[in-house]
């Protein structure tokens, strides 16, 4: 690995290591890590590029993200598929979304649904998918005249709140918590997801001056409780019913949130971080991810922690370390804010070392299992001095998505090999499909010449290969130069909650 050139990193590193019991020496490279990219869609941010872009384009510019991620040993993308009350699948419970097609309401043309091609492009690359919504933003301005007729806004007008310039469903509302939970049942019920994720908008986030006006809803519904700890208990049942409802339609699906990077100062609470934050999860978006953590109700979380390592007012490594010792019963991934390389008034986003950095003070804390970036076109063609120092030293080497708590489990099921061949270019074999078992991947490992296949080393990993249902056998290829000389491999099975089983060795040179 490059020698780190910020000293001040070094400085926390080692006293991190000395004085936290959570934090350990980094991994240098590690075989199960989260490594994921949120892809946002909303005003068009990632993708489409344009709504009025061919579907032609549209379709090779995702592929061109899915492609760019694989080559930097990625494994997750999270895609926004409802971001304003809108779809980028067909539903009768939202209308078509305007940033995939130009128009609100309107179908591809030609037809296609979006999110299923998106899902099987991914996962046919070996990501898994992470379908984002955003439950109660409704629109990003009040100029309604470019929704469609069948936006919730003209159906359920008495949903609405308008604050800040935008409008948003009421999340005190009993009919609009059943309506966006029909939302995610469809979305769980007809696609092969391997996760639910909302991020950080609950109640939005506060305009000095200005009431979000639920005073109606209070008066019926507050039952004598504070304000504020009503509007927790609106958002708290709302993520418990989610929960419910995916596990009992899908067992295997997950359930993550990704909230902002600030839970309490610890100037209000003496359990809050040492922070200086202008706006909180648990005071102003009315958001408690410690509550969602401690009652089981969600399977991951990613703390968006999109600052510097040593920011004065809410350092990444201070909120790290302290995410780190306040999580439990879920999976913790942290949230980084590629948006900011060589964009930010803080000059720190300058370095290019700054994301590398990040990452190996996140391998520090063996609770911590990964990372997600805001957002896709950060590394897209663009900012290379930061992609070169990744593909050379943190993902140098694939890795695996880790496996939540809830979800851990020993796979019994090991693959069946019929038969194998090689030659000059190519080696292959063919294995029996997994009839009557869900299982998502089969994942192919090799070594150099004389060293033994290793399927703990990430870099033995040669490939991850989708399962295709329906099929009695699966023919796998691997180009021959990565079987080395002595042309032997391994190949697993990694079920539909990322369980990986025992290995077969294959001799392609024997058969």
């Amino acid at each position: 690995m490059k020698t780190h050139k910020n000293p001040i990193f070094l400085t926390i590193l080692l006293l991190l290591f000395f004085t936290n019991g959570i934090a350990q020496s980094p991994t240098l490279h590690p075989k199960n890590e989260f490594r994921a990219v949120w892809i946002a869609t909303v005003v068009n941010i990632d993708w489409p590029k344009k709504g009025t872009d061919s579907v032609s384009k549209q379709k090779a510019d995702y592929l061109e993200l899915l492609d760019t991620y694989k080559k930097l040993n990625y494994n997750a993308v999270i895609v926004q598929i409802r971001s304003v009350g809108d779809a980028f699948y067909p539903t009768q419970l939202a209308p078509w979304s305007r940033f995939l097609t130009g128009k609100e309401g309107k179908a591809p043309d030609p037809y296609y649904d979006a999110l299923q091609w998106m899902i099987t492009e991914a996962h046919t690359r070996g990501f898994e998918f992470h379908a984002w919504l955003n439950p109660y933003r409704a629109t990003m301005d009040y100029n309604t005249q470019i929704l469609s007729s069948e936006h919730d806004y003209f159906k359920h007008p008495e949903w609405m709140i308008k604050y800040g310039g935008k409008i948003y469903y009421n999340p005190a509302l009993p009919e609009v918590q059943a309506h966006l939970l029909n939302v995610v049942n469809e979305v769980v019920t007809n696609y092969d997801i391997d996760a639910i994720h909302f991020d950080d908008y609950f109640y939005p986030y506060r305009i000095p001056g200005e009431a979000f006006n639920d005073s109606a809803s209070y008066s019926k519904y507050g039952n004598g409780m504070k304000l504020e700890d009503w509007r927790r208990s609106n958002v708290n049942t709302f993520v418990k019913d989610v929960a419910v409802a995916i596990k009992k339609n899908k067992p295997w699906v997950q359930f993550g949130i990704s909230p902002f990077g600030v839970w309490r100062n610890k100037s209000v609470d003496p359990k809050g971080s040492d922070t200086e934050a202008g706006q909180t999860n648990y005071d102003d978006l009315f958001a408690d991810p410690l509550a969602w953590m401690d009652q089981k109700w969600i399977d991951y979380i990613i703390p968006q922690l999109y600052w510097s390592i040593d920011h004065p007012k809410a350092s990444y490594a201070k909120l790290l370390r302290w995410w780190s010792e306040n999580s439990k019963n879920t999976a913790i991934y942290i949230g980084n804010s590629s948006y900011k390389v060589n964009t930010d008034s803080d000059k720190k986003w300058n370095n290019p070392n700054e994301i590398p950095n990040q990452i190996d003070l996140t391998r520090t804390y063996k609770n911590v299992q990964g990372n997600a970036f805001f957002s896709a076109k950060s590394f897209v063609n663009k900012n290379q001095s930061v992609t070169t120092l990744l593909a050379q030293n943190q993902y140098k080497y694939p890795a695996l998505t880790t496996v939540v708590p809830a979800a851990i489990k020993k796979n019994e099921v090991v693959p069946v090999v019929q038969a194998a061949f090689s030659n000059e270019i190519a080696s292959g074999f063919q294995i029996v499909y997994p009839t009557g078992s869900k299982m998502r991947y089969a994942v192919i490992y090799g070594s150099a010449a004389n060293a033994k296949i290793d399927v703990n080393d990430s870099s033995h990993i040669i490939d991850k290969v989708a399962l295709i249902e329906n099929l009695e056998t699966l023919q796998i290829f691997v180009p021959t130069y990565k079987l080395h000389k002595n042309k032997t491999c391994a190949v697993t099975f990694i079920d539909y909650y990322g369980n990986e089983s025992d290995p077969t060795f294959i001799n392609v040179a024997e058969h």
